[in-house]
């Protein structure tokens, strides 16, 4: 018989917990969470305002070729059909986004892929040596009028820098589709569950004890003693007390409202590449789930300077941060009794899919056994 409580403490509700909660459940283990926001599902939560499924914390689009991720995810709810197909807004005119053939006949009215191809080729910048930064990156793959309309200006927002001064590897893999094709990804599987996503997460979590405002710093010692094993999923710099320095994140703000119309902008996501505009874009919350309302629920996406207290959305994975995070990653490696996962205590920008991917082989790891 066990000394401890539970087999797990899992720190954090959010995808990669609640995803190694189910696995250790299903073949027997006692599993605790421990959630220190007020609802379960971290940046996933979505609250139904008006019969309309808000993203509170900005747009969720799950999409996999994973199947063994497709199939899990479809025992705990259903997808619908979604298609992520934003477009740009810029002084006036929409674009498609990614850029493709509708892209390039709304820029320069060309027709064919080879029409396309010649006018990128006749704008792109041409450089003897490698691109020195993301302006430079992004000419030489693109030309002047697509980084001027759809990138430059966004990019200095997002990113709250000047492109000449953000490293070329941001922008290495931008996309360009020389065919009339909108879906922003090129998954087999894309959607949206319908619901909502704290659906999914109930559904997923049933039958686990669940614990939210619950700050593991708080009582840290009475934790760590409850349990033969922990989960942890929150940021590895607070975790070790930052010891070797804190890693640093960009983080957003949201401003939304609650409109009287059924249909604002006619499109679930609207991105706005002037720099002018403030913020970066806007949601419409129903068209991810396509519900027929009287009024709708919009958000508008503010990009933000972080600081403590804030919620940490993307690592900054620059080569300053990098070398803290190493200091922890390798100290990490001693721990006997602490499982570490999850974008902040991996300090990696994971798409949904992919934390799930991470759950499953670390749960493989660690329990011996598939889902």
């Amino acid at each position: 018989m066990s000394q401890f409580e539970y087999d797990y403490l899992i720190v954090g509700s959010g995808i990669f917990g609640a995803t190694f909660a189910r696995l250790a459940t299903d073949i027997g283990k006692r599993c605790l969470i421990i959630e220190q926001r007020n609802h379960i599902a971290g940046n996933c939560y979505t609250k139904n305002v008006e019969g309309i499924n808000v993203h509170t914390y900005g747009p969720h689009i799950f999409h996999t070729s994973n199947e063994r991720v497709w199939e899990f995810v479809n025992r705990f709810t259903t997808f619908n059909n979604f298609i992520n197909a934003p477009v740009a807004y810029y002084e006036g005119k929409l674009y498609s986004l990614p850029f493709n053939m509708y892209t390039f006949n709304q820029i320069w009215g060309v027709i064919t892929p080879d029409e396309a191809k010649a006018k990128i080729e006749e704008q792109k910048l041409k450089l003897d040596r490698e691109p020195a930064n993301l302006e430079e990156q992004a000419l030489s793959m693109v030309g002047k009028d697509i980084y001027e309309l759809l990138i430059k200006g966004y990019t200095k927002k997002q990113w709250m820098n000047d492109p000449k001064n953000l490293p070329a590897s941001i922008i290495k893999r931008l996309p360009l589709r020389f065919i009339y094709d909108n879906n922003y990804f090129n998954d087999k599987y894309q959607g949206i569950p319908i619901g909502g996503y704290t659906k999914l997460f109930e559904n997923l979590l049933a039958g686990i004890t669940v614990k939210t405002e619950t700050d593991y710093f708080e009582n840290r010692d009475h934790f760590n003693s409850i349990a033969e094993k922990v989960v942890y999923t929150g940021k590895i710099d607070e975790f070790y007390g930052f010891e070797y320095g804190e890693l640093e994140y960009r983080t957003l703000r949201f401003e939304s409202e609650l409109m009287p119309t059924s249909n604002y902008q006619g499109n679930a996501v609207i991105n706005y590449s002037a720099e002018e505009i403030p913020y970066t874009r806007t949601i419409e919350h129903k068209h991810f789930e396509k519900v027929s309302t009287p009024s709708t629920y919009i958000t508008k996406e503010y990009p933000d300077t972080w600081a403590k207290g804030k919620i940490p959305y993307y690592p900054i994975n620059n080569d300053f941060n990098m070398s803290i995070f190493n200091k922890y990653k390798e100290k990490s490696k001693l721990e006997t009794k602490v499982l570490f996962g999850g974008r902040l205590a991996e300090y990696q920008y994971y798409d949904m899919h992919a934390v799930i991917g991470s759950a499953l082989i670390a749960a493989d790891k660690e329990l011996s056994v598939k889902s």
